[in-house]
């Protein structure tokens, strides 16, 4: 289910102070790093990720692509830094940024 504006409101809130937790290489998109963005995900649930592309239309492409593959909600992009939120099955109350800020 998307994500509803007043939630992506919410979600942007919590996300503002957040550092980037993965940059992307020169590669692009390898397994490597679509496995460890699954495990970010599935720690702090809301991410950063800085996407290094040359143009707009990679930088766009590589998050959407990035968000099919993990099953991520895009929440905001601002340049080559994208804000993506997935839900974790069991969230740790301490590693969670969404469960630590509602606290």
């Amino acid at each position: 289910m998307p994500l509803s504006q007043q939630d992506k409101k919410r979600l942007r809130r919590i996300g503002h102070h957040l550092k980037p937790v993965l940059i992307s290489g020169d590669k692009g998109l390898t397994e490597t790093f679509l496995e460890e963005l699954e495990g970010r995900l599935e720690d702090h649930e809301l991410i950063k990720v800085k996407i290094n592309a040359s143009t707009r239309e990679q930088r766009a492409g590589m998050v959407e692509s990035l968000c099919e593959s993990t099953g991520a909600d895009l929440v905001q992009r601002i340049g080559n830094i994208a804000l993506i939120y997935r839900a974790a099955a069991k969230p740790d109350p301490k590693l969670s940024n969404v469960l630590r800020a509602d606290v």
